[in-house]
């Protein structure tokens, strides 16, 4: 991820405030404001730049308005937003990749949240492993997704393609495979 990539993903996620920026309630920010914001930070961008980035970033972190007047974080928040998404029937099984080290905390508490809103969960154990390497030793856990909504447990698919959930207790996991 560049430079510019994960100081923007600082900014929309975590810490608006670091270049004086107020993300609306849903996580928006007017793209020109943005701009005039990293400007006056010395983190200059331009308009055609933030558009490059948002479109070949490769976890698709970033969304743009259907008018291309704002961007927001497209999951990942640890600033209190509300990205508007629906509940939605998950598919069967979802993927969640984390450290070897963390395993023990898992199986005995579930995946909770941590500092973010909600547990980030991927549709195939490729990408989880991926996840997971960021951590440490990675390993890949199988989330029985579909019995958990079927429990009650409500889901939501992110602009990128990331499911969320508050919580998965360890009831729902077991371990995934990857190639």
């Amino acid at each position: 991820m560049s430079r510019e990539s994960k100081f923007l993903s600082l900014v929309l996620r975590h810490k608006p405030d670091v270049i004086g920026l107020q993300l609306d309630k849903h996580g928006w920010v007017r793209v020109d404001e943005l701009l005039r914001k990293l400007k006056k930070a010395n983190r200059k961008l331009s308009r055609d730049e933030l558009l490059q980035l948002v479109e070949n970033n490769d976890k698709k972190r970033f969304t743009l308005s259907e008018d291309g007047l704002r961007i927001r974080a497209a999951q990942g928040h640890s600033v209190n937003v509300d990205l508007g998404l629906e509940p939605r029937c998950p598919p069967g099984e979802l993927y969640h990749g984390t450290a070897s080290a963390n395993l023990d905390a898992i199986f005995s508490d579930g995946l909770n949240p941590g500092r973010r809103h909600q547990v980030h969960l991927s549709l195939d154990p490729d990408t989880a492993k991926r996840v997971g390497q960021r951590h440490g030793k990675p390993v890949v856990l199988r989330v029985e997704a579909q019995r958990m909504f079927e429990d009650g447990f409500l889901f939501y698919c992110a602009d990128n393609g990331v499911w969320l959930t508050d919580k998965v207790p360890a009831d729902y996991l077991g371990f995934g495979k990857t190639a």
